[in-house]
């Protein structure tokens, strides 16, 4: 299965998933992150720190459609 992260127009641009990604997969975008999911571990910490639900993430085994849990 191929991943996919999506961040969605509740973006306000923050930075919180770009600074927590331990990866390194998301770099600020001309309105909101980009990411790379080549590079990208489903580690989920972006989604955990988005403080608007911004992200989700599709395509992995059990986690398709989760967006962060609060």
């Amino acid at each position: 299965m191929t991943v996919a992260i999506g961040i969605d127009g509740r973006c306000t641009g923050c930075g919180m998933c770009i600074a927590t990604c331990p990866e390194r997969a998301l770099w600020p975008g001309p309105k909101r992150p980009l990411a790379d999911v080549d590079v990208c571990t489903v580690c989920m910490a972006c989604v955990e720190v988005c403080p608007v639900d911004a992200i989700a993430v599709t395509g992995h085994s059990g986690l398709d459609g989760l967006a962060g849990s609060r």
